[in-house]
């Protein structure tokens, strides 16, 4: 968190040692005795109670229960001055774990009254996360470390100090977070709305504890079975192992000897074993090529079936055979127990079970349906079409929680995006944005814009503007204007060669050739089309005076008898006079865009 960096200390300066991060994936937690009449023998005393009676409720609770990665556990420790329980708990990909922590935290904050328990992660104060939305404005992540307790299962916070109104809280180190609990312990907030929502998780336990575990029939050799039967919490370790496998994990796998291994891949039974459902997930979703060891009882052909059962099997087995060759796990407390169980069965002193033993053994086979999503089921949840019939019977996506989760999720955005003033609001840096393009384009019109986002706009289409285009272009003269004004008598360089005497008439030939050309040009990229029932008016003809325009009808044979001319399709060869000109404006309007870009 960011006010732990905040009191840090240099060199020179009180240096007390590099600032403590918390890992991911770890939630850590610690209970403390509160009480000036009580000494610290007192207080550990009491907290020896508490965690005896933690172990207890745990053994309760979680007799068959399997972690993920690291178990609840609570320590007696002692630092500055002050004892207290600490633990930390790796809980992985299982977040599920990271709640159950706080369901027996709570529950011990229940049965030990006068006991205040804080519990946080890598994201800090994850409670607060939880009811963000019912939170006062002022506490922040900045002011939020050490300011939130759970004592007799509610969730207490430290009110911000009275300070003038324009300044910021600060933040609460522990011994001025424990004086206030034990000066004004009356003074502390206490929201049921808060309750509820940090505390919306744990609704479902204790029965989500047995919920959050998945057993299965897979086929694996006597001695694994044998192993997991002395201790099921085994299999979490060997799934981590094959999950999160590399190339000198799997070196131990390559070996085409079985007698190498640790479990020789022979004498098969079929157990049940119990899994998480996330490890479970996690093997079931991998892609794993049969090792050289075990080709002789599957085969490496990809397109040729093997039993679940057998796959899972396999897989299990591999995952425990990477644990325990990894040399990085020696050290781990699983694989020291289970190497010392190999050896008791090397040496004789234990014997694997038999097959009526075995059959002895639970036989549980869990529906694996919770691995489906219907996806037709999961769009009628984002939008509310589930029925209560459904999510009773539990046939919906997921469980009442998870459809209400996705109810206030989708609505919350629905909000964000149907209400438009709010989303301006939360949205000004579109704002930013769209003022930079305005004030960069300002004075040009829709056709004229240089902006990014005119692309996607329609563009506008200015015959006038269109009509100058193609005089310029083609060096025609000005437009003539209504009123019979009359052509001026200096010519526009275009470029042309212009004869005297009869230059008009000859001018007009020569402009009515570049038109052919152009006319050609446009043709051949698909802009125009000669449509004898269409009734737009042609854009060329727009640019040529009256004049010219008779001049065209008056050449239309002579243009018709051209080699040019003879040489044209069919439409091409319609009279002049009865044909229009059909502009594709969609050309048009691109011809336009390119002419903007570049003027």
């Amino acid at each position: 968190m960011e006010s732990r960096s905040d009191n840090f200390k240099w060199f020179g300066e009180g240096f007390d040692g590099f600032p403590k991060i918390l890992p991911d994936d770890c939630v850590q937690y610690a209970l403390y005795i509160i009480d000036a009449n009580l000494s610290d023998f007192d207080v550990r005393q009491q907290l020896r109670t508490i965690q005896t009676a933690a172990n207890a409720l745990c053994k309760t609770l979680l007799n068959e229960f399997i972690w993920q990665r690291d178990s609840f556990d609570l320590e007696l420790v002692q630092q500055d001055g002050r004892s207290f329980l600490q633990g930390q708990t790796n809980f992985g990909d299982s977040v599920e774990d990271e709640w159950l922590v706080v369901y027996l935290l709570r529950e011990l904050s229940r049965k030990f009254r006068h006991s205040w328990i804080r519990v946080f992660d890598s994201d800090g104060e994850f409670l607060l996360i939880e009811a963000a939305d019912a939170l006062p404005k002022w506490l922040n992540p900045d002011v939020a470390e050490n300011r939130v307790w759970i004592n007799d299962g509610k969730l207490l916070i430290i009110p911000k100090l009275p300070k003038p109104k324009k300044a910021r809280p600060e933040a609460l180190n522990l011994d001025n977070a424990s004086t206030f609990i034990q000066d004004r312990k009356d003074n502390l907030l206490h929201s049921p709305t808060i309750d509820s929502e940090a505390f919306y998780r744990l609704q479902k336990y204790p029965a989500q504890i047995k919920a959050s575990l998945h057993h299965a029939m897979i086929t694996i050799p006597r001695k694994l079975a044998y192993v997991l039967h002395e201790d099921a919490a085994y299999i979490s370790p060997a799934v981590e192992a094959f999950y999160l496998r590399d190339p000198i994990s799997l070196r131990s796998l390559q070996s085409h000897q079985p007698s190498t291994l640790f479990f020789d891949p022979k004498d098969f039974v079929t157990v049940s074993v119990k899994f998480t459902k996330v490890g479970y997930a996690q093997l079931k979703g991998q892609d794993f090529q049969t090792p050289p060891a075990w080709a002789a009882y599957f085969p490496r052909d990809p397109e040729t079936r093997i039993h679940p059962g057998s796959e899972m099997g396999m897989k299990v087995t591999c995952g425990f055979e990477m644990l325990l060759s990894d040399p990085q796990n020696v050290d781990k407390k699983p694989v020291r127990e289970m190497k010392l169980l190999l050896e008791d069965l090397d040496a004789g002193e234990e014997r694997l079970p038999s097959d009526d033993e075995i059959l002895k053994w639970d036989r549980i086979q869990d529906d694996e349906s919770w691995l489906d999503i219907d996806f037709s089921d999961f769009d009628k949840e984002l939008s509310g079409r589930a029925t209560l019939d459904q999510l009773g019977q539990g046939t919906g996506f997921g469980d009442k929680t998870a459809h209400e989760n996705l109810r206030k999720m989708v609505a919350r955005f629905e909000k964000f995006v149907n209400e438009d003033d709010g989303a301006a609001e939360d949205a000004d840096f579109l704002d930013d944005t769209d003022n930079d393009d305005t004030s960069n384009s300002s004075g040009k019109t829709g056709s004229d814009s240089s902006g990014g986002e005119e692309v996607d706009k329609e563009v506008e289409f200015d015959e006038d503007r269109f009509a100058s285009m193609m005089r310029d272009m083609m060096g025609l003269p000005a437009a003539t204007t209504p009123d019979n004004a009359q052509r001026p008598e200096s010519k526009v360089d275009s470029g042309l060669p212009v004869q005297g005497g009869n230059g008009s008439i000859d001018e007009e030939k020569e402009i009515r050739g570049v038109m052919d050309e152009i006319e050609d040009e446009l043709r051949q990229a698909g802009a125009l089309s000669l449509d004898p029932l269409s009734e737009e008016k042609v854009a060329i003809q727009e640019v040529l005076s009256p004049s010219t325009a008779a001049a065209r009808a008056s050449s239309a044979t002579t243009v018709s008898n051209s080699p040019r001319s003879s040489e044209a399709s069919p439409d091409e060869g319609c009279s002049a006079g009865d044909a229009e000109l059909n502009v594709d404006l969609d050309r048009v309007r691109e011809l336009l865009r390119g002419f903007s870009v570049t003027s």
